[in-house]
């Protein structure tokens, strides 16, 4: 009775009731909230007009112009982000909460990931542009190098400190990490340039006078390269433009959830620990990797046949059919089994997410703004075709894929949101058997005589049986969460598919000509160079919330 405390008398009245009443909640916004957001929109529009100026060789602004930028953004950028990580190892409360939520391993593992081929990209960079040096800037070559230790710290950087919610230097905080948001976005931007500049070509049909004079980068024709390889590294690098891509994405998301962490203060332990298990899953997985297959091979029948130059038109045909028709079953594949799952939410009540989230808030938010762009393709498609009057194979396959793609993109937008917004699965842990002491049973029993006092009276705990209670400690997945789970699989490598073709050079937007002619080359172009990077990033970033998915369910 003496341990306990008198009505309204608080043991620790300090330190227990401040963490309590705080978790979850941001300190009131001041100026370096408004600070880091005008720096990062100062870069990006600085960054945009130079990087959009340096695609046309009619403006007077040059490539080496652009990459000069870039070198000093990315130099001010790594220098923070070593003083950061230099300065939080000294500090002992800089980071006092983390939060549990950001940069779960498998982000950080799929960022090493995309991390590690942008390097090998750089590599081939700088063997291809050493050969340029003695007719062209030598900032060409600088810029890859820098980009490459960039990559490293930036990489080390957000695999230890993703999860920070910084207490210390906050200002100063906040405008470093805003300043890592922009220079990953000013990279993304000139890699969907150059990508996109790459990757249009004026349709022979439209003949010459529709093409608009552009740069394509590095050694045109006044400059030669010195040695026999550049054409091959050239070649191997713009294969790995995709992954820089991602990588710059995924950063930026990081970076944007690092800034929003910053002076919140929150419980730790408040999220739930989930281990990824592949138990029971089988048709989902199967499916989905028959369905890459399928894609895989004819996208590559696609890529080989429209880039032989001496293949006939029927062959070109034929392949863009088979292409139209492929991504057309993709499509309603993955449009029924969203609609499973779906209905698999309706059946499986949980209950929604209360607490405040900054990275799903911006999953929510990447998703739906992402999906924006392949609505505006298909869109546009669908108008054009319909304008066209829709006759021949070729326009009603393209009119279907069009309408299905958006059917697809709305039931996926909801499956994706909904399953983010659900309480995560709690599994039961097995309870020990309680076996009754049978001495209990019998009070006037002399006790003495049992074996003295060692003896324990009453009920005790026993251990299950490892052979009869094997099941308890690795329950089999009840039949909703074992659907949920398909689904999400199937769809993960579906969107997975989805991503690889557009990403890797299939453009059956220019190869295919009714939009062309509807719109005329120019305007057709440009929707499409603004909105296919959107869309491959959405099957990206759809990639990642699906794997969320399937881990609470």
């Amino acid at each position: 009775s003496n341990s306990t405390s008198a009505p309204g008398q608080v043991e620790n009245p300090c330190e227990p009731e401040l963490k309590a009443g705080a978790v979850g909640k941001e300190r009131p916004r001041n100026w370096g909230w408004m600070l880091s957001w005008i720096l990062c929109i100062n870069v990006l529009i600085l960054g945009c007009a130079l990087v959009s100026g340096s695609a046309y060789s009619e403006v007077d602004i040059d490539v080496s112009d652009l990459q000069i930028f870039l070198i000093v953004l990315l130099l001010l950028t790594s220098i923070w982000m070593i003083y950061y990580v230099a300065y939080t190892a000294r500090q002992e409360d800089a980071v006092d909460y983390k939060d549990g939520h950001a940069g779960p391993v498998w982000l950080r593992g799929g960022l090493v990931l995309f991390g590690v081929l942008s390097i090998i990209m750089d590599i081939f960079k700088i063997a291809s542009y050493v050969g340029y040096v003695h007719c062209d800037s030598a900032v060409k070559v600088a810029f890859p190098v820098v980009q490459l230790v960039f990559i490293v710290v930036q990489t080390y950087f957000l695999w230890v400190h993703s999860k920070d919610c910084v207490h210390v230097q906050k200002n100063l905080t906040r405008c470093g990490l805003m300043l890592t948001l922009s220079a990953n976005l000013v990279i993304w931007m000139t890699l969907v340039t150059e990508e996109s500049l790459h990757q249009t070509t004026s349709p022979d049909f439209l003949g010459n006078s529709t093409k608009t004079s552009r740069r394509t980068g590095y050694g045109d024709n006044k400059c030669k390269c010195s040695h026999t390889s550049c054409s091959i590294f050239k070649t191997a690098y713009y294969y790995l433009y995709p992954f820089n891509i991602e990588y710059s994405l995924f950063a930026s998301a990081m970076a944007y959830v690092l800034w929003k962490n910053v002076g919140r203060v929150m419980d730790e332990h408040s999220h739930h620990h989930i281990k990824l298990r592949l138990k029971d899953i089988v048709f989902g997985p199967v499916a989905g990797v028959l369905l890459v297959v399928a894609g895989l091979a004819t996208f590559i029948v696609y890529e080989i046949e429209m880039l032989r130059e001496d293949s006939d038109e029927e062959k070109k045909y034929n392949a863009l059919m088979m292409h139209f028709v492929m991504n057309i079953v993709i499509v309603v594949l993955m449009s029924v089994t969203t609609v499973i799952g779906c209905a698999m939410f309706k059946v499986d009540h949980r209950e929604h997410v209360s607490d405040k989230n900054p990275t799903r808030n911006l999953d929510v938010g990447l998703l739906v703004g992402a999906s924006l762009g392949q609505f505006i393709i298909s869109y546009f498609s669908i108008i054009a075709t319909i304008g066209v009057g829709a006759k021949g194979h070729l326009n009603g396959l393209n009119l279907a894929g069009a309408i299905l793609m958006v059917i697809q993109l709305g039931l996926q937008n909801f499956f994706i949101i909904e399953g983010l917004h659900r309480e995560p699965f709690h599994e039961v842990q097995p309870t020990p058997i309680v076996v009754i002491n049978p001495y209990m049973l019998e009070p006037k029993k002399d006790l003495g005589s049992l074996g003295g006092s060692d003896t324990k009276v009453g009920p005790v705990l026993a251990e299950p049986s490892l052979h009869s209670h094997t099941a308890d400690h690795r329950p089999k997945l009840l039949w909703k969460r074992r659907v949920l789970k398909e689904v999400c699989a199937f769809l993960l490598l579906g969107n997975v598919i989805l991503w690889i073709m557009p990403a890797f050079g299939a453009r059956p937007q220019f190869d295919h000509d009714t939009e062309s002619n509807f719109y005329k080359f120019s305007m057709w172009a440009t929707v499409v160079n603004i909105g296919l990077p959107f869309g491959i990033f959405y099957r990206m970033h759809s990639v990642a919330s699906l794997f969320e998915v399937y881990l609470t369910s």
